[in-house]
């Protein structure tokens, strides 16, 4: 059966506000509360706090979470860890993989199919990245800690984020974090916390019952002169925040537990939906192909000089690959007329053969004073016009049987032939092929018909 992970993620803009104390603590307890509940849980953060809380001493770290980034599975990448918490490495080369993102639900896909069970809690870094951006749409409840005012302002920026790409701010919690309970104020809102909570509240958001307060005992576990991070739940049993986080875990687990189907499972079933739908589009427009070369009539399978250039109207009623040299051969005869029997290694042939292999080419039949002329139109890639001159009909055939009507007539509509990379020919029937296709194709439309 295969295994999907149920994502928490912690993050705020502002720095300071306790996200790695939290990510680190509420994973321990956690597992403590389940011993049978896997638990993972790895950062986007470069600080290495995780790998010095979870490491075991002597343990080889051979891969990060970059490696996650870069499509390796993510069961693959998590290390035992202490405490019963498994974790992935951090790296130090995060930036340099930022550019690589192609957009923010990455992450999700990548979860979707790591094999990880259990929760997996992300820590992120205090900013608004593509990194923390992918770590939010990805998770199942996202728990966003604020200590004061400013962080409280920052949070809307959460908020906004999941507005503009309509997902569901139901998975957004805010918890008051380092909590100075000595601070007291006059009134109804007599504490940092209340008072957090009732600005929050009174924006919308929604808030966990418990809070974290600042403690020196807590404070002491980050820095003592052995250079360890000590946990909560082993070395702050005594304090207010030992029982917080027990309360907090048991709030998550209890929302986890609610959960039928996590984030990660249902974005897996989409892609998977996804790709039966690609494969059977993929299909649909091959099924549609011509089997043979429309210059030479050939079997596509046996082209001799490789199928280099896809055809298709501008109705879609017909469509189809054309052999290299059948397409160059007769633009070179009827488009630039050059004689016959130049030889292959003639300068001018061999300049417009590269000319050719960098152009589209659209052939519209218009209505002429003295009848039906064809217009030819060759475009770069890009759909910058480059040239265009009329014909008569008998001089371009036989592509132009392509748009053939009733009888000899021709129909409202045009031949668009695009070049292709030769040995995979179909490849451009791929969804994201034919998708930048068509488009080149409607915006060669705008300008022709």
């Amino acid at each position: 059966m295969k295994n999907y992970p149920y994502v928490i993620t912690i993050s705020s803009e502002k720095g300071g506000v306790g996200k790695t104390t939290l990510a680190t603590n509420l994973a321990i307890f956690l597992k403590a509360l389940d011993e049978n509940l896997p638990v993972s849980i790895f950062s986007f953060d470069n600080h290495f706090t995780i790998d010095k809380m979870f490491a075991i001493k002597g343990q080889k770290q051979d891969k990060d979470v970059s490696d996650l980034l870069l499509e390796t599975p993510g069961l693959d990448l998590l290390h035992t860890g202490q405490y019963g918490v498994s974790y992935i490495p951090s790296s130090g080369a995060l930036s340099g993989l930022k550019s690589s993102m192609k957009g923010p639900m990455v992450l999700a896909r990548l979860l979707a199919s790591s094999g990880i069970s259990g929760v997996l809690i992300i820590d992120t870094r205090p900013d608004l990245d593509i990194l923390t951006q992918n770590a939010l749409f990805a998770a199942d409840q996202v728990i966003i800690p604020i200590k004061d005012m400013a962080s409280m302002e920052n949070c809307r920026n959460i908020f906004d984020l999941f507005d503009k790409r309509g997902m569901d701010k139901k998975t957004l919690s805010l918890i008051p974090c380092l909590v100075d309970e000595r601070v007291k104020f006059e009134g109804m809102f007599s504490d940092q916390k209340t008072l957090l909570k009732a600005y929050a509240i009174n924006r919308g958001y929604r808030c966990h019952d418990t809070y974290i307060s600042k403690s020196p005992k807590v404070e002491g576990l980050n820095t003592n002169p052995e250079g360890k991070i000590y946990p909560i739940l082993t070395h702050a049993r005594s304090t207010d925040v030992y029982s917080q986080f027990t309360q907090l875990a048991r709030s998550v687990l209890q929302e986890m537990n609610a959960t039928t189907e996590p984030r990660s499972q249902l974005f897996h079933q989409w892609l998977t939906a996804e790709d039966t739908r690609k494969k059977e589009e993929f299909f649909a427009r091959l099924s549609g192909v011509k089997s043979h070369c429309i210059m030479c009539g050939s079997p596509s399978s046996q082209a001799k000089s490789g199928i280099t250039y896809f055809y298709e109207t501008s109705d879609g009623s017909d469509a189809g690959f054309m052999e290299e040299r059948c397409f160059s051969r007769f633009l070179l005869s009827s488009i630039y007329n050059l004689p016959q029997g130049l030889p292959a290694d003639d300068p001018v042939r061999l300049m417009l053969q590269d000319t050719i292999k960098e152009s589209a080419f659209a052939f519209k039949p218009v209505s002429a004073g003295r009848g039906t002329e064809v217009e030819c139109h060759r475009f770069d890639l890009s759909g910058l016009p480059m040239s265009s001159k009329a014909y008569q009909p008998g001089e371009l055939a036989p592509p132009l049987d392509t748009l053939r009507g009733y009888g000899e007539t021709l129909r409202d509509a045009f031949l668009f032939v695009h070049p292709i990379t030769t040995g995979n020919p179909e490849a451009i029937l791929m969804e994201e092929n034919y998708r930048a296709f068509a488009k080149l194709k409607r915006h060669i439309a705008e300008q022709i018909c």
